[in-house]
């Protein structure tokens, strides 16, 4: 039994000790709800960490800013601020007072909070800040998101103050009632798109509740469709991994390889990669470029259907290593 401290210490020294070469990050959140837990599972090497960055990043665009806050280890979430009004929503709090605090040093109204799916680590705190701010409306996709008020349907057109304009976009797949929020000003001068976990920069979220014909609607029709300036805010920061696979599968893809050393350095500096454009992701995005002509040969074994790759550019990169 004296051999067992010992052992142990060894045991302590030997991970510590790899840690410092390679660091395995197991990022994983676990949701029982009807029964169910999911783990997603990050590897990452250490000086491309996917830990988000340290503090909250600002972002203007006229009418409106947006800070990107980071949570729980990968995490985004984001606090949008309509100028004139000072009113302000959340979106996916899963540590509310850290978006509280941003909204308390901004002096603005926190009225809404904008859930993109009911995981839990994006809709986990939702409870906890109505708590704190009982006023609050919450929305979400349906009835399994913590503390919804409001459902809000595909197309749904709603207000945030006077001079920004949303439009929830169903995006059924990483789950059932995901809902994307295209923000923008009046003329669209300024538009962004929050994904949560359906589009990443360089890739998608896992399929739990859906298949690749739902994503493939998602991505290369629905959100498609949005302007390519607009820009792209999503959940976690998976973006070096995400542009390893894309380069995996397109090789002599320039974009793909110069977005991977910008990719890099970014978070070599923990600086979020965040956001993209949908143009960029229609050039670099391994999922939102199924229908090109390198993906042909993926293409001929799935008899022309685009579903079907999508289902099979999945597998890919769920069996990738990097």
């Amino acid at each position: 039994m004296a051999y067992i401290p010992l052992f142990l210490c060894l045991i302590s020294y030997y991970f510590f000790a790899v840690a410092d070469v390679k660091l395995i990050l197991i990022s994983f959140t676990s949701e029982i709800r009807a029964h169910r837990i999911h783990f997603h599972t990050v590897v990452s090497f250490t000086q491309y960490s996917t830990m988000a960055v340290e503090g909250p990043c600002h972002f203007n665009y006229g009418s409106f800013t947006v800070d990107l806050v980071p949570a729980l280890g990968d995490n985004y979430m984001y606090v949008v601020i309509d100028k004139a009004s000072n009113i302000a929503a959340v979106i996916d709090p899963v540590e509310p007072d850290k978006v509280l605090d941003v909204v308390k040093k901004s002096n603005a109204d926190l009225k809404f909070v904008w859930t993109t799916h009911h995981h839990w680590d994006h809709a986990g705190g939702n409870v906890k800040l109505v708590e704190k701010v009982p006023h609050v409306e919450v929305f979400g996709g349906g009835d399994n998101v913590d503390a919804v008020t409001r459902i809000v349907k595909d197309n749904e057109q709603f207000t945030l103050g006077n001079e920004t304009f949303i439009t929830a976009i169903h995006t059924p797949c990483h789950t059932t009632t995901s809902i994307c929020y295209n923000v923008h000003n009046k003329d669209r001068s300024s538009d962004v798109v929050f994904t949560g976990d359906t589009l990443f920069i360089a890739g998608a979220g896992k399929f739990f509740e859906g298949n690749g014909a739902d994503m493939n609607n998602n991505l290369n029709v629905k959100l498609a469709k949005l302007p390519d300036k607009c820009e792209v805010f999503c959940g976690h920061e998976y973006t070096v991994s995400n542009l390893q696979f894309a380069q995996h599968m397109e090789p002599d893809n320039v974009k793909i390889r110069d977005k991977l050393t910008w990719a890099k350095n970014k978070r070599s500096g923990m600086n979020p990669t965040v956001p993209s454009t949908i143009g960029d992701e229609k050039q670099t995005n391994p999922f939102m470029r199924i229908m090109q002509p390198e993906f042909n040969a993926l293409a001929s074994q799935c008899n022309g259907n685009l579903d079907k790759v999508m289902d099979l550019v999945r597998e890919k990169k769920n069996a990738f290593k990097g």
